[in-house]
């Protein structure tokens, strides 16, 4: 069966809300040019004049059919929450901002702004968070290095969202090629990009991870997400 594509998404939600629909905006890698077949999926956004439980049964058909080509449900919000929830989500907001295409509608960006401050608090949440993630991770694959390396590729697009972010706070434009934006990184925190960069190849098939070098990136990996934690605990506010 054929897969949903993007036409056919934006086609079905007109479909499904009517003149409810405000605008259809597909953000992140796909948008930026750094797509990865097979591995990077379509990040949407949905806003919506209502969004009750009619309206959330209108669109779940079409949410099942989109995941089933391989997407996560849209991000579905309403005008009024988009609008008041920057603080909230400064980090994915700020990806948005700066990596969309608009499909439908009305660009929903006039008046939307990330405070730095709110940017460095969840940049210390979700950094910190990713790191229990892989350790958990690790953990759970056993010595498995199949599962290792799933986990290494499951987690390196947050790490990139985080990378963006950081970059940001401080006052630069992010790269959109993954291993420049890597390199960035590691210039401003002294983390070793290495580790990161052969995850990324891998992911885009350029440089395959052999189960022989596995147990090597993963702890330099795991030694990377610790020290940008560190690095990021000592962050002083941006003025």
């Amino acid at each position: 069966m054929a897969k949903m594509t993007l036409d056919e998404l934006v086609a079905q939600l007109r479909k499904a809300f009517g003149d409810g629909l405000v605008s259809v905006v597909l953000y992140g890698s796909a948008a930026a040019g750094e797509h990865i077949p097979k591995r990077s999926d379509f990040n949407v956004l949905v806003l919506v004049r209502e969004l009750g439980l009619p309206e959330l049964e209108r669109e779940a058909a079409i949410a099942r059919a989109w995941g089933e080509a391989g997407n996560p449900p849209p991000l579905t919000l309403t005008v009024g929450e988009w609008r008041s929830s920057s603080d909230v989500f400064p980090m994915e907001y700020a990806d948005v901002l700066e990596r969309h295409r608009v499909l439908y509608g009305t660009p929903p960006f006039d008046g939307i702004s990330v405070a730095p401050r709110n940017l460095r608090l969840q940049l210390e949440h979700e950094s910190m968070g990713k790191l229990l993630q892989l350790r958990q991770g690790v953990l759970a694959a056993g010595g498995d290095r199949k599962r290792v390396v799933e986990l290494l590729a499951g987690s390196l697009s947050t790490f990139m969202v985080i990378f963006r972010a950081l970059l940001r706070y401080q006052g630069e434009s992010p790269p959109t090629d993954y291993e420049r934006l890597v390199s960035a990184v590691a210039a401003r925190t002294g983390i070793d990009g290495a580790p990161f960069v052969r995850v990324v190849r891998h992911l885009r098939g350029s440089g395959k991870l052999p189960e022989t070098e596995v147990q090597q990136v993963l702890a330099g990996y795991l030694a990377g997400a610790h020290a940008l934690v560190d690095y990021l605990d000592r962050l002083e506010d941006s003025p």
